[in-house]
């Protein structure tokens, strides 16, 4: 497993703000406080973090609750030691691959600041409060012919219709059948499914499904977990809350300010703030509702701070009251976040954790490996639609004589055209101009023939084309990254259960490239 190094510039889909975060960070440094790839940004947030004793005995005390007998809880109770926290929605069946690359990461970056003298635990912040069931009641695998599996949940009658945390959904009927049936030509589909039913037992909610699963796949790789539904937890940051609330014409203002910088320096809000956006929910009778201006005074909610629950702008900071955070690892667009999360950071914090991207993975096996040498193509090559990557997988099975007859007829037309155009404009100049339109329908008509080549040699090849779907679907499955549309199930169904140990032994923090593994 010798990765290499893709730049995130060349995968389709990457903001400017993330690109320049990861390869320019002078051009945003304004929008954030720490360098993430300057080593010393970490030092530098450490000393920053200002945490009391007895916040941290509270905390730590519901970390050992929630993660009995892990032996990062009295790590986590010394006096000095800081977090290096990331976080997902709570998916069914563990969501798409990137969230097992972002506990990696966040483990590994904890584990290398320890070792630089920096007591460092990592810790999962399980987003059960999101609301959105529709994003996390499915996932996608793939069986054993590398074609997409869509496997899916319902929420209770009783449910349905309500915004509540996703995390309390109760998962009466897990997709256990249909995940065995999806993994069942692969060397390791039983282990897998086996090891998600126990995990997924009927009635099981959504979050302790998900942290159940996670756990097991996590393995030896220490890591504390936590849900922020914890009754506890709230109230231990319903302080922070409550000034939040307190503060939220001012902190609306803040970002409204920060959204104008960020269009004015050519970069889009990630999150959408308007005059009538609300940074606050409150969880009532099982529900998460929006709280805006004209429903409530937010400060005369101050005596039910514990219940209130913060938008995706809020949280971070919120997170980082409650714990003494010197890294948050996340994706592409949470980290792209910060920079509007800064002005709520200074705000209620006076102080900004460093926000570093997880570990990008593309995964290639050895037959996909085979294809992309054969066809000459790169993993950029596959990061297209499926005809597109026929075409250029096509181009690549044109047979030499004829490929070289059309290079050579092509190279012969356009020098003669070139002379007739030079004795035209010493004659008659319109004539020339007119041959120059003429010129490019020519051309066209040419290169449209070549396609056509193309395309009868690839009817030709049966094979050929299965082997472009099968890239496709692997690599780029319905014009998603492999990482964002595929779980990390069906990976270890085909690689063994180990590919999660495997994969932290390559993580490198000081890497901001994406990476292509060949397993």
């Amino acid at each position: 497993m010798d990765p290499a190094c893709l730049r995130h510039t060349e995968i389709p889909g990457t903001s400017k703000l993330f690109a320049d975060l990861t390869y320019h960070f002078d051009r945003v440094a304004r929008f954030y406080g720490h360098n993430p790839h300057d080593r010393e940004s970490y030092a530098a947030a450490a000393r920053e973090v200002q945490y009391p004793d007895d916040r941290r005995a509270a905390v730590a005390r519901i970390l050992e609750a929630q993660n009995p007998g892990n032996p990062l809880v009295a790590r986590f109770a010394q006096s000095g030691t800081v977090a290096v926290l990331t976080g997902q929605q709570v998916g069914l069946f563990s969501g798409p691959a990137y969230t097992i690359y972002k506990a990696l990461t966040a483990a590994r970056l904890a584990e290398d600041l320890d070792a630089s003298g920096i007591p460092t635990v990592p810790i999962f912040w399980l987003a059960t409060e999101d609301h959105d069931f529709a994003e996390v009641d499915h996932v996608w695998v793939f069986d054993a012919r590398h074609h997409p599996v869509a496997l899916r949940t319902e929420a209770p009658a009783a449910w349905q219709g309500k915004q509540r945390p996703a995390g309390g959904f109760p998962v009466e009927h897990p997709p256990i059948e249909e995940l065995r049936k999806a993994l069942a030509g692969f060397p390791y589909g039983e282990e897998v499914t086996a090891g998600v039913a126990d995990a997924y037992q009927p009635g099981a909610s959504m979050g302790a499904g998900f942290r159940a699963l996670l756990t097991r796949l996590l393995g030896r790789i220490g890591m504390l977990v936590l849900d922020p539904l914890d009754p506890q937890l709230r109230n231990v940051g319903a302080p922070f809350m409550a000034e939040a609330l307190a503060a939220a014409p001012d902190l609306k203002k803040s970002l409204l300010a920060r959204n104008k910088e960020l269009a004015t320096a050519g970069y889009h809000a990630q999150v959408n703030i308007e005059e009538n956006s609300s940074l606050f929910f409150l969880l009532e009778n099982g529900e998460r509702a929006t709280l805006r201006k004209k429903d409530f005074e937010f400060a005369a909610l101050k005596d039910r701070a514990a219940d209130v629950s913060p938008n995706a702008l809020l949280r971070p900071v919120w997170q980082d009251y409650l714990f003494p955070t010197v890294a948050y690892v996340g994706g592409p667009a949470e980290v792209a976040y910060f920079a509007q999360s800064k002005v709520i950071y200074d705000r209620l914090l006076g102080r900004m954790p460093v926000a570093a991207s997880r570990t990008s993975f593309t995964l290639v096996d050895a037959r996909a490996a085979k294809l992309l040498q054969r066809y000459g193509l790169t993993l950029t090559d596959t990061l297209a639609p499926e005809e597109a990557l026929k075409d250029r997988i096509a181009h690549a099975l044109v047979p030499t004589p004829v490929a070289s007859l059309f290079e050579e007829t092509s190279a012969e037309v356009m020098r003669r055209l070139d002379r007739l155009g030079a004795g035209l404009d010493q004659f008659d100049p319109t004539l020339a101009a007119s041959l120059s339109k003429s010129r490019g329908k020519i051309l066209h008509q040419f290169d449209k023939m070549r396609k056509k080549t193309e395309r009868e040699t690839l009817r030709r090849d049966v094979r050929a084309s299965e082997e472009a779907r099968y890239l496709s679907s692997l690599l780029y499955p319905h014009r998603h990254p492999q990482e964002r549309f595929y779980s990390i199930l069906p990976f270890l169904a085909q690689h063994g259960m180990d590919l999660v140990d495997r994969l932290y032994k390559i993580v490198q923090t000081d890497c901001p490239d994406h990476r292509v593994v060949t397993i």
